[in-house]
């Protein structure tokens, strides 16, 4: 046999209700509040009586005292053990949802195609090799890169049920609320309310000052509410009047968030808002669609530049080295090479090489040419006769 709780018991009961995090869910067709066990059991830990007081010992000490204490309450149907059970969804609609991912997936893997087909032929090359290099890190990233899917993220729904085992145990246990005590805000708020329409009902025995406050009062807040509704017709007639003037273009409205669901002072923030809507603002879209796309496009060109750039780097790697092999063999080059460079560097820097020449210029050079001969076969025929 259980007895009637105790002062001491209502009190934790009560303080229990009203701050331990609950929650709401269906029960047996009823609309219940439920708690956790944990979370009862740190919101105890937190109260006034896990603090002792002068002369007298503390009522929760540890964790298992407090979960002692919720036995006993237990016991004096406060709260209930439940079951968590799970709803399971139909077969029809796991495969619907199947069938839906696959044709999502078909879609932008035709879309990903038509990308790739305008691109050309070696970028596709690359990339099929860089994807068999690095398939394994792929096949990581797949859920973290932005052009697949995002699985939405739903919560089990379930229900529940009475526990057989009736007993409290710390953890992630479901209670059930039985206990329901009247909260002093409501009973305050229901007190004044009654208190309100019992002065209404005797308004006629009022003093007379009264009466004539409460007058005026009623036509102040009747002509505050009619310039509310006057506003909002002379709001719409005025846009109405600018609209057929300019032929659609201007959209002129006068408070703009008068009759939205926002607060008071909210409403009459900002006090006109205008839009125009001619062929220029069509114009304006247009343009900046077109400067995204061309952005996409350029972006889309630099990394391809980029690869091209990469590639050619190591091509000029691979001709140093090849250069430097035969180093060795520049080394080896026989004396009438050596000064055939010679040669050549003596005239390369003699200023230029090639000028433009006329006929006269050309007749006069060859004239010095042939007596600058001649004079060369005097001289050596001189020392010649000498010797002889």
């Amino acid at each position: 046999e259980v007895g009637e709780p105790f002062k001491e018991e209502k009190a934790v009961a009560k303080y229990l209700r009203f701050n331990c995090p609950t929650k709401s869910t269906n029960m047996m067709g009823h609309r219940v509040d439920y708690f956790i066990a944990s979370k009862a059991v740190d919101c105890l830990l937190d109260s006034k009586w896990a603090k002792a007081k002068k002369g007298e010992e503390a009522l929760f000490t540890t964790r298992e005292s407090v979960v002692d204490y919720c036995n006993r309450l237990l016991k004096k149907q406060f709260f209930h053990r439940a079951l968590k059970v799970m709803k399971m969804k139909p077969d029809k609609d796991t495969k619907k949802e199947k069938e839906k991912g696959k044709a999502e997936s078909g879609k932008e893997e035709e879309k990903k195609s038509k990308k790739e087909s305008g691109k050309d032929e070696k970028t596709k090359k690359e990339k099929e090799k860089e994807k068999k290099k690095d398939g394994e890190k792929d096949e990581c990233k797949k859920d973290d890169t932005p052009g697949t899917p995002k699985k939405k993220e739903t919560k089990r729904k379930f229900k529940l049920e009475p526990h057989e085992d009736q007993v409290f145990l710390d953890g992630n246990e479901v209670y059930v609320w039985i206990y329901d005590p009247v909260h002093f805000k409501t009973f305050a708020m229901g007190l004044v309310l009654v208190i309100a329409v019992i002065a209404a009902t005797l308004f006629p025995l009022w003093p007379a000052e009264m009466r004539v406050g409460v007058y005026y009062l009623s036509v102040g807040a009747g002509c505050f509410v009619a310039s509310i509704l006057l506003l909002a017709v002379a709001r719409c007639i005025l846009f109405l009047i600018i609209w057929l003037i300019t032929g659609g273009r201007h959209h002129f409205w006068f408070l703009p968030n008068l009759t939205a669901d926002v607060g008071f002072i909210d409403s009459f923030r900002p006090l006109y808002t205008h839009e125009y809507k001619g062929p220029k603002a069509d114009l304006k879209k247009e343009e900046k669609s077109e400067s995204k796309k061309q952005q996409k496009y350029d972006s889309e060109e630099k990394s391809d530049s980029e690869k091209k750039e990469e590639e050619d780097g190591k091509t000029e790697a691979t001709r140093n080295s090849g250069t430097d092999g035969s180093g060795g063999e520049r080394h080896s080059d026989t004396d009438s090479d050596r000064r055939e460079d010679d040669r050549s560097q003596h005239s390369s820097g003699n200023g230029n090489d090639f000028e433009m020449i006329t006929k006269e210029e050309l007749e006069q050079q060859t004239d010095e040419g042939d007596c600058e001969e001649e004079e060369d076969e005097d001289t050596e025929s001189g020392p010649s006769h000498g010797k002889s």
